[in-house]
């Protein structure tokens, strides 16, 4: 019987922690494509249209769009209360780390790759970027 891992290191880009369920994009996200009052992605041809990423732990490869419209799109979901609790990203850009740090919003990168292999959506971890660690709160089956 294999041993599943619990948690996970990560890199810190935003400090803070949440919990909540994963939400998994194999699409960059442009959140100005998504619906501030609603949380939910109108980028016709995503991998997520249609779906909420209110309150969610959400990770996604990178951040797409200008800095304008990208910074723009974070504020107001955070001003709606329908930003992500916390963002895994794999290629961090300026916009994105600036703009996570002004709405104090945490975001991690450089998890270990077995991360993707052990967690699925639905899943809920907690997000503890200070301390450079993702935890396996509970499983969905």
């Amino acid at each position: 019987m294999s041993q599943k891992n619990n948690s996970f290191k990560c890199h810190k880009i935003s400090e803070g922690e949440a919990s909540g369920e994963v939400l998994f994009s194999k699409d960059g996200i442009c959140f100005y494509l998504i619906d501030p009052e609603t949380g939910v992605v109108i980028q016709r041809n995503h991998c997520l249209f249609g779906k909420s990423i209110a309150n969610k732990i959400l990770v996604f490869p990178n951040g797409t769009g200008s800095s304008v419209v990208q910074a723009d799109g974070m504020y107001q979901l955070k001003m709606h209360n329908n930003a992500p609790r916390a963002m895994i990203v794999e290629n961090a850009d300026t916009t994105l780390v600036a703009s996570s740090i002004i709405m104090e919003m945490p975001l991690v990168d450089k998890v270990e790759s077995v991360f993707k292999q052990e967690i699925s959506n639905k899943d809920t971890v907690k997000v503890n970027a200070t301390e450079g660690v993702i935890t396996l709160i509970e499983k969905e089956d």
